[in-house]
């Protein structure tokens, strides 16, 4: 077995080392053949002129037909998929992404032809992405000013009075309104690597203390659900961290308050800090939910992306946005965030290096 394997390994290097040589996996090789065939049948047409009474100037005529007609065969296959790349190009400039080329060549036109189908399916898919955002954010934004043009208009109209209570329902529209607003910029300036991360050495357990505390804060302000109990585990206590805190607070406070969300009632959340490998740091942001399926895993942290429950799209009262802000948060820290395998609830798990610096 052995003996067969070490066989197929020099096969396949002596392949890698010949396919410049072969016509059919390498351009260069193709117009060398070219050239030799062309001086191989003049020499013949030469020869046979030498030897017979055919004149010289009709062998010359004979030798430039034959050499245009082979010139023309190459030329064509050589041309025919820069041709359709071109077409296909001039396609995917008038919007018409799902255009693809064919590759029935092994050359280097061939691994063109790769490339060039991989990048018309990323344009693609960005497209299909920046059609998504515009009509994600339309309907966001729809929602919260549907429902304060009718406060507003009740309130015009006489049907109800500028009371306290219908301008809490007014400022709360407002507030929502100003989360989308200011969560799409936070993306925005995330994905655009426009947020240099200030990152520094703390100790985690009172950072993540004060981050608790001004959640629980924005818990009595008016949010949907003030009886789910917040809860702090570090250990060890004097565990350290190297971050940058206002970005990690944004990474701990949208994973707190989509926690909060999927609670049922009375439950807890509770925020796990753990040390990491090289002096790296693990939190853990547990509820006791129904969880996230496993297909829909990869789909929460995409922009507007929510998830399912038996089937039944969630609706949260939030934007989509919280979990798409936290991973390019951590991205930008070079750690990774996922959903991690609990029995119970939706436990967010996100790691962060130990000497974390700014992605430029």
């Amino acid at each position: 077995m052995q003996r067969e394997s070490t066989a197929r390994r020099y096969g396949h290097t002596l392949w890698r080392v010949l396919r410049p040589l072969d016509p059919f996996r390498s351009v260069k090789a193709a117009l060398g053949g070219l050239v030799i065939i062309s001086v191989g049948i003049t020499t013949v047409l030469l020869l046979l002129a030498y030897r017979s009474d055919i004149g010289l100037q009709v062998i010359a005529i004979i030798a430039i037909i034959a050499s245009l007609l082979v010139t023309q065969f190459v030329a064509q296959g050589l041309a025919s998929p820069v041709l359709e790349m071109t077409s296909a190009a001039r396609a995917m400039a008038r919007g018409q992404y799902e255009r693809r080329v064919r590759v029935a060549r092994r050359d280097e036109l061939g691994d063109l032809a790769h490339a060039f189908n991989r990048m018309a399916a990323d344009l693609q898919a960005a497209d299909r992405q920046r059609k998504e955002l515009v009509a994600n954010v339309s309907h966001e934004l729809r929602t919260p000013i549907a429902g304060l043009r009718a406060v507003l208009e009740n309130v015009v109209d006489g049907v109800s009075d500028a009371d306290p209570e219908t301008m809490r329902t007014a400022l709360r529209q407002t507030e929502r309104l100003g989360r989308l607003v200011e969560q799409l910029l936070d993306l925005s300036r995330l994905e655009n690597g426009v947020v240099p991360l200030q990152a520094r050495d703390f100790r985690v357990e009172p950072y993540l203390t004060t981050v608790l505390a001004d959640a629980r804060m924005a818990l009595g302000r008016g949010h949907a659900r003030t009886d789910v109990r917040l809860r702090l585990d570090v250990s060890p206590g004097s565990l350290r961290a190297t971050a940058d805190p206002e970005r990690l607070d944004q990474v701990v406070t949208n994973l707190v308050d989509n926690a909060v969300k999927h609670s049922p009632q009375g439950g807890q959340v509770t925020v796990v800090a753990r040390p990491g490998g090289n002096g790296g740091l693990v939190l853990e942001v547990r509820d006791e939910g129904p969880g996230i399926p496993q297909d829909q895993r990869d789909l929460v942290f995409e922009r507007f992306g929510r998830g399912t429950i038996d089937g039944v799209q969630a609706h949260d009262g939030g934007t989509g946005l919280g979990l798409a802000i936290a991973r390019w948060a951590v991205d930008l820290h070079g750690g990774t965030i996922g959903v991690a395998e609990s029995r119970r609830g939706c436990h967010i798990r996100l790691t962060l290096p130990g000497n974390a610096q700014a992605n430029n």
